[in-house]
């Protein structure tokens, strides 16, 4: 089964400094039919403007990727983190028992757009944790790069949840396949570009749940950049 979630159809808030489209139910967008889907719980598609940001505040039992598409976003955490995070890196970070931080966009004259995930962890009470790789463009080429999981497996950040997230770059005649284990639940969101998943086509924004299904074939793609997530049932 396969049900699309399209760009328009997600909620938004123009704050004026922050301008977010939201997946699923977040702040002041409340959708009962879209609370999240298997473990995800968030996925916000932020624009920051140049010289604000958010603020000190508290995060607890989460695990929080963020995924910068375009400009830099400053990091500042309670463990002693200060960083800088540019497209192609991954952020992960595990708030456990309670973390504070701070994001903000300090580039004059230019706006950071980036990718703020959620995922529910499978254990709870752990010590806050951080990690942050880079994942160039040529190992998304064509391919679907591991670049989140339980394990860390392939370089990947490592996140204390039942999921795995894939990224890849996707243009005319590249394809990529991914098999999904009985009883998985995937989440399919093309963050820019168009591509055809499982025969649907997709344009930036979109995105498809899907469940019962025995693989994601992704193909016909026109500059897509695409997160592709393995879920808990």
């Amino acid at each position: 089964m396969m049900t699309p979630r399209l760009s328009g159809e997600r909620g938004f808030a123009d704050h004026g400094w922050l301008k977010s489209f939201h997946s699923f139910s977040f702040a002041g967008y409340y959708d009962p039919a879209h609370m999240g889907f298997g473990n995800l719980r968030v996925i916000n598609e932020d624009r920051v403007a140049a010289g604000r940001g958010f603020g000190t505040h508290s995060h607890k039992d989460m695990e929080i990727i963020s995924y910068v598409l375009s400009g830099e976003l400053a990091h500042k955490d309670s463990m002693g983190n200060v960083k800088g995070i540019p497209p192609g890196d991954v952020q992960r970070m595990s708030a456990g028992t309670g973390v504070q931080h701070s994001e903000f966009n300090h580039a004059e004259g230019q706006t950071t757009h980036f990718l703020q995930i959620w995922i529910e962890p499978n254990v709870r009470g752990i010590a806050p944790s951080y990690e942050q790789k880079t994942f160039p463009d040529a190992e998304k080429r064509g391919a679907l790069r591991l670049v989140a999981s339980p394990d860390g497996a392939q370089g990947s950040v490592t996140i204390h949840a039942d999921a795995a997230v894939y990224a890849g770059l996707f243009t005319g005649a590249e394809t990529a396949t991914l098999a999904l284990r009985p009883g998985r639940k995937s989440y399919v969101h093309l963050v820019r570009g168009a591509l055809s998943v499982n025969g649907r086509l997709l344009h930036g924004g979109d995105a498809l749940l899907i469940e019962a299904e025995p693989q994601i074939v992704l193909a016909s793609g026109l500059e897509a950049e695409v997160l592709v997530f393995d879920l808990a049932p």
